[in-house]
């Protein structure tokens, strides 16, 4: 029998702006430790990834600026909307990571952050390389003139 808890990802966040100021050159997926009000109110979709970043600290992950809102029907210990939060990894990633983050220019970004098919929050984390200003407008600019390419296939279908 197939199992009914196979689903797909349900996404609780995305972050935009990390793939259009970073060339991302890998990514990896990450368990986050949650306190159970976060968990409610990530459900609840009322998570921002906007200047968040993650860094390898004393052997561990630690995730800085995610902004989970406190959630509406918590009491007086309802957590705090932007702690550090740590990233549950293999020791064998972490010492990866920490070799990969040692290179200049190289930074810890996350993409995303969903609930997997059993209900745990992962974290889409990236090791990625800042963009400078005028690869900013390079990607701009091709991606005006894909749009222009579609738009003139469509209209030529349509004309006959």
């Amino acid at each position: 029998m197939a199992d009914k808890r196979v689903e797909a990802q349900r996404f609780a966040a995305t972050n935009r702006k990390a793939r259009h100021d970073y060339h991302v050159e890998e990514t990896l997926e990450a368990g986050i430790a949650l306190r159970g009000t976060e968990v409610k109110s990530m459900r609840a979709g009322k998570v921002n990834l906007r200047d968040s970043f993650a860094r390898v600290e004393s052997g561990e992950v630690i995730l800085y600026n995610m902004h989970v809102a406190q959630y509406d029907h918590g009491n007086r210990w309802n957590h705090d909307p932007v702690r550090p939060r740590k990233l549950l990894l293999h020791r064998g990633e972490i010492r990866r990571l920490i070799g990969k983050t040692k290179e200049q220019g190289l930074t810890l970004v996350p993409l995303s952050v969903y609930f997997s098919p059993r209900g745990h929050a992962k974290v889409e984390l990236a090791v990625a390389r800042g963009k400078k200003h005028w690869d900013k407008r390079d990607d701009i600019a091709k991606r005006e003139a894909d749009r222009n390419v579609r738009r003139a296939v469509k209209n030529k279908q349509y004309d006959g």
